[in-house]
């Protein structure tokens, strides 16, 4: 797979990766901030596959 995600969208996923499950650990602890993790990985990989699936590239 190519990479479809800029710089900022790549950066703002990660940001928003390490804050939802971390929630996990500290807030509610709830299974809903393990989805930060989608996010994460996304970021570092640098290719998300909705956007691949639409066609998109930021």
């Amino acid at each position: 797979m190519s990479k479809n995600e800029g710089t900022l969208d790549r950066a703002l996923r990660v940001i928003t990766g390490l804050a939802l499950p971390s929630l996990f650990f500290v807030g509610p602890q709830t299974m809903w901030g393990l989805i930060g993790l989608v996010p994460l990985v996304t970021g570092l990989v640098g290719t998300c596959p909705v956007y691949a699936r639409l066609g998109i590239k930021t």
